[in-house]
């Protein structure tokens, strides 16, 4: 959202620091894909970001476009989330029996590690103030890349979870 999250900052001894911010309550809707290839024993981060809440049929679109760059079996764990299910969901699982779905238990933040790519995200963007949601879009996809060429950053968002670390 425009509104910033707010995380603790320094500020001169005596003087509470301020964070402005423009009360605007537009927002920028995520997807996210985190990768690990056992073979290349390489991982990658895969994002999309627009203004409309996303629904199952970006989903589709979004999983899509990632088979178009993995090669094999890939294996999808899943939380619970409304835009996992429907029949289109099932048309594309139906559809490329390469694809496996793993479901995550009904709520269970710990164990997915795109939880802790957002929180990576918001800590880069905390006490920020983009103007518009172009901006924050921008912000985002720096954010992204950045993250995506640290192989050693996307490691750490599955060793903080409590999923098994791969092992290498």
């Amino acid at each position: 959202m425009l509104i910033p999250t707010r995380r603790r900052t320094w500020g001169a001894q005596g003087l509470t620091p301020y964070v402005r911010y423009n009360f605007k309550h537009d927002k920028i809707s995520a997807l996210a894909i985190l990768t690990v290839s056992p073979r290349r024993k390489r991982m990658g981060l895969y994002t999309q970001f627009q203004r409309e809440n996303f629904t199952a049929i970006h989903t589709v679109d979004f999983l899509r476009q990632l088979l178009r760059h993995l090669r094999g079996h890939v294996l999808l764990l899943w939380d619970g989330a409304a835009i996992h299910k429907g029949p289109v969901v099932q048309r594309l699982l139906d559809r490329y029996p390469r694809l496996h779905v793993e479901p995550f238990p009904a709520y269970a933040p710990e164990l997915n590690p795109t939880e802790q790519v957002w929180n990576e995200f918001k800590g880069r963007t905390a006490n920020g103030l983009p103007w518009d949601t172009n901006e924050l879009h921008r912000d985002l996809d720096s954010q992204a890349r950045r993250t995506r060429r640290s192989q050693d950053k996307l490691r750490s968002f599955i060793r903080i979870s409590d999923l098994p670390s791969p092992p290498w």
